[in-house]
């Protein structure tokens, strides 16, 4: 069994979502926001470091997923985002959890099968495959989504290496 924590950084709302994978089948744990409040950025990093410190306290996962970050038409807010998600990583380096990054197209691919997908798509897919009865909140699914991702990326290197089960992010 391996539980995973999604991340989906932001420099106002910061979505986490948990799950766990066994035997090829993936279970919702918990999902919902770091909401960040106040003016300075240096705050708000602050805030996003010591909300996924305390999850990772919390709920002890073995792995570590978060979205890259992607190129937008505002160079500031594409900034910021880079900094909310460097304070998560930082998080989760200082837990001396494996880190790995995916992009937005590929959680899309990976949860929805179409890397074009919108906001409304992914929360549906993720509803679906986590077999839950609510739509979860559209950061909360973002970082669930992630974590799916995640999730099944490792299924597949482990199929591919042959390998019989995964610890840690590490195939064995």
């Amino acid at each position: 069994m391996s539980l995973i924590l999604g991340i989906d950084p932001g420099s106002r709302t910061t979505g986490y979502g948990l799950i766990t994978s066994q035997k090829g089948r993936l279970f919702y744990v918990a999902s919902g926001c770091i909401r960040v409040k106040g003016d300075a950025l240096s705050d708000k990093l602050l805030v996003v470091f010591q909300g996924v410190t305390e999850l990772i306290k919390q709920f002890q996962p073995l792995e570590f997923a978060i979205e890259e970050v992607f190129m937008s038409k505002n160079a500031s807010s594409a900034l910021k985002l880079g900094q909310a998600r460097g304070a998560a990583i930082v998080a989760a380096a200082a837990a001396s959890l494996p880190v790995s990054e995916y992009s937005a197209r590929k959680v899309k691919q990976a949860v929805v099968g179409n890397g074009g997908a919108d906001k409304l798509q992914v929360q549906q897919m993720v509803m679906n495959i986590l077999e839950l009865d609510s739509c979860p909140q559209e950061d909360a699914a973002d970082a669930l989504a992630i974590a799916i991702c995640h999730a099944h990326t490792q299924q597949m290197l482990i199929k591919v290496a042959g390998a019989t089960h995964s610890r840690r992010g590490r195939l064995k």
